[in-house]
This record gives structure tokens, sequence and C-alpha cells, in this order.
């Protein structure tokens, strides 16, 4: 018979042992596969989201959220602050910036954020291009991101409007004429840009700008309500019969001339779309941040630019490096846990492998001594131990594989849906075959010992006793 398929029949006689070894095996290997799709996977987007910023400049408050809100988008932003106070890192010969870009934020569709920006963020920072139409231009244009185009089903030349806040629930909707004109989708970049919604910063003033003044106008129409009601009230006490009409006796109403407005057409007057203008042209206006590339990240002067700002300015600068390096030590007393819990789970099971192996050669040790009779030689049934024992490790791997594939996919799931990540399940890495050696080294480990048993099997004591 063939030695593998007698391996397993030897194993399926034993259902409920076989079982709970491959369901202890297969959730240590599991847990470690998970642990390497993810951490994989979040440092793609990280290092990719990262794109050559060296300096995030924002508001005072916490340095990881400034960074996690400006460079990855998941988080609320520290504050705002004013073009005044970063006019001077704006100038394009300043001596220690090579490029600046403001972003503000603030708003959103659907969950997806808004952000104002210049064209340097898609050029520049990402060195991305559209896939069709443009980059925004006039007000209210934007260029929306490849995932948001198919989660919201928005094409060039759609309008929206946009929400307060970073949640979706349908009740701060900007109301702003037609609202956003969509010009452009980009190309798909596997970046924080297929997330994003991007105009110019002028648009976000406007957007708010129209708020306040929708929110001022009904409280000037109640004072002019007011003032009327008491006009009123003069204009009764006064005495008509005294009141001279000669003056009015005989004037020609018809005389007026109306030409001036023949012809005019009220409905067609509508303010033209403002030239948008440099954001120094601005100072007491806000944005919520400033990316800053370096021109020379050797010089000592740029290196020791974030602590002159932290402590001479009211701004805060961040460097995302640094920042995403402190919470990656963070995230790694976790996931050693992790680690480590899942590598003890796997030893476990090896052993379970073993004990199983070991305990079933005393009801085996009649059906050895008949297959040496029969002409199987002392290496045939070694390597039939041994193949037994890589069987349950292969079998567990795959079982393994399968559990940390499918949880991937569901948690990929949470997280799309809470940070509008994309994340894969069903994506195999090259640790995941370092992972099957590793799980055959186990198993065959555990089989050693129960092989050399099976190995000096004696035929005639074994024979006689049974």
């Amino acid at each position: 018979m063939n030695p593998l398929t007698l391996s397993w029949k030897n194993q399926k006689d034993r259902p409920l042992q076989m079982l709970l070894t491959l369901l202890l095996f297969g959730l240590g290997v599991g847990l470690i596969a998970l642990l390497i799709s993810l951490n994989t996977q979040l440092d793609e987007k990280f290092k990719n989201n990262l794109a050559g910023i060296d300096l995030v400049i924002g508001a005072k408050g916490s340095p990881l959220q400034m960074i996690l809100s400006s460079m990855y988008h998941i988080d609320a932003p520290t504050g705002n602050i004013s073009i005044k106070e970063v006019k001077p890192f704006l100038n394009p010969k300043h001596p220690l910036v090579k490029l600046a870009v403001p972003l503000s934020l603030g708003d959103s569709y659907k969950s997806f954020r808004i952000i104002g920006t210049t064209h340097e963020y898609v050029d520049s920072i990402f060195r991305e291009s559209v896939a069709s139409g443009k980059l925004w231009g006039g007000l209210y244009e934007v260029t929306i991101g490849a995932t948001v185009a198919s989660k919201t089903n928005l094409k060039i030349g759609d309008l929206f409007h946009s929400s307060h806040g970073f949640a979706d629930d349908g009740i701060n909707t900007h109301d702003h004429g037609d609202g956003f004109k969509v010009v452009g989708i980009l190309n798909k970049s596997n970046t924080v840009l297929d997330q994003l919604i991007l105009t110019n910063t002028q648009s976000v003033w406007a957007v708010h700008d129209h708020e306040a003044e929708e929110k001022k106008a009904p409280a000037e129409a109640t004072e002019e309500e007011h003032d009327h009601d008491h006009a009123h009230e003069d204009h009764s006490d006064h005495d008509h019969s005294a009141h001279d009409h000669a003056d009015h006796e005989g004037h020609d109403h018809d005389a007026h001339d109306h030409s001036d407005h023949e012809g005019h057409d009220h409905s067609e007057h509508q303010a033209a779309t403002p030239i948008v203008k440099p954001l120094t042209d601005f100072p007491d206006k806000d944005i919520t941040t400033l990316l800053v590339r370096y021109r020379n990240k050797k010089d000592w002067r740029a290196l020791n630019m974030p602590r002159s700002i932290n402590e001479n300015t009211d701004l805060q600068a961040a460097s995302p490096a640094i920042e995403m390096n402190r919470l990656y030590s963070m995230m790694g007393v976790g996931t050693d846990a992790l680690r480590n819990l899942a590598l003890i789970i796997v030893i476990v099971s090896g052993l379970s492998i073993f004990i199983s192996l070991f305990s079933s050669l005393k009801d085996r040790k009649y059906e050895l001594a008949l297959m040496r009779v029969m002409g199987a030689s002392r290496s045939y049934l070694f390597f039939l131990i041994i193949l037994e024992g890589l069987l349950f490790a292969i079998l567990g791997y795959l079982l393994g594989l399968f559990l940390c594939h499918s949880g991937m996919s569901l948690l990929s799931g949470y997280l799309e849906e809470a940070y509008q990540y994309e994340f894969s399940g069903w994506r195999f890495f090259r640790e995941e075959l370092w992972l099957l050696g590793g799980s055959l080294v186990i198993g065959f480990i555990a089989a050693l010992i129960p092989a050399f048993q099976a190995y000096r099997t004696d035929i005639s004591e074994t024979l006689t006793t049974y």
C-alpha cells in the first residue's frame, strides 16, 4: 500500500485525537500567519503614504494625532493654523524648504474626506496622474480618488454637497448652491489618494463662509422686521389730513423711463467663478497643516527646525518617520505578545503530535511486526512514522492558512469601513512559505522519537507477546 495512504488511514482511525491535534496546530499557524499578513499590509500602507514628507506643521496638540490626520487621514486634526503663521514656509525662496503643501480638512462626503490643497499634493508628493478628466481648477471643482469613484459611483460632471465633519450622518450637510463638481478621477495608486476628494483651499473656505452667511441672514432679517414695525407705528401716528398732495397732482407716473431695465435677465445673473489666488494673499485665513519637504535632509539647520518651531512659535512641528516609529514601538508590544502566544500554541501542538504518535505505537506494535514479517524494512517503518508526523504538520498548516485568511477577510471589511483603507484577506506572502518550513520541522521533530521506537521493533518478542 502507498505509504501516504497508509499513514492517513492510521490517523483516521483516531478522529477525535487527530482533530484536536490539527486544531491546535492550525490555531498556532493561523495566528502567526494573521500577524504576518496584517503587519505587512499595514507597513505597506504607512510607507506608501509617507511620500517623502520630512515635516508636518500644524496646531499644538498630539504630534502623532497630527501625523495620522494629515498623512494617513485616520484621525481628527489637532486644530487650525493661520496662513500668517506659516507664510515664511510658503516662500519658494526659503533656504531650507523645498516644498510646502497646505492641507485644509474638516468636511467629507459619504465618510470620504474632502481636502483643500494644491496640485503639488498630487504631482510632487505622490507623483500620480488622472485616469480621466483633469485636476481641480476653479471654485467647487474636485478631483476624486479611485476608491471614492468606485464606492460612491461619482462620475465626471456629477454634483454633490459636502457634510461637516468626517462622519456620514446626513445631518450636517452644507448647502452651497449646486455643490461640488467632479472634474477628474485619479489613477489607482494604493495610497491614501485613492480615498480622498481633492479641491482647492478656497473652495473649503467658501463652503464655510457660505454657511456662516446663511446663519447670519436670519438674524439680520429679524432685525429688519423689528425696525419695520417701529417705522409702521410712527407712520400710523402721522396726520394725513394736513398733508399737501398738491405737488403730486398731475404727476405722470408713466413718464418714468424703464428702458434701462428692459431686456435685463435677472434669472441669468450669477457671479463669475473667482480666480483662485495664492494662499499668501489671505493671511487671516486658516489651514489645517503644512506638509514640508527639505531642500537638504542633511543640513543641520533643517534637523533643528522642528525643535525651533516647537519652542519659539505657537505652531507644532513633527517628523512623520519619528512618530510612526513611535507608533510601531507601541504596537510592537502587543504584536510580540501575540506572536509569542502563537509560538507556544504551535509548540504545544507539536507535543500533541508526539503524544499521539507515541501512544499509538502500543496499539500498532503487532501491526508493525506483521509488516516486518511481510517484508517491510526497519527504514520503511521509520519513514512511515515520520510521514505521519509530516502529514499532521501539513494538514495543520493548511487549516491555519484557511483560518488566517478567513479571519483577515473579515478584519479587512471592518478596517475598510472604519478607516477607508483597503486590505486584502486572500493575499499570500513569502513569509508563509517559511511558516510551512517551520511547520514541517516541528512535525518531523515530534515524530522522531516514535519513529525510532518503530525502527527498533522486535518481531519475535512482539509476536510472542501478542
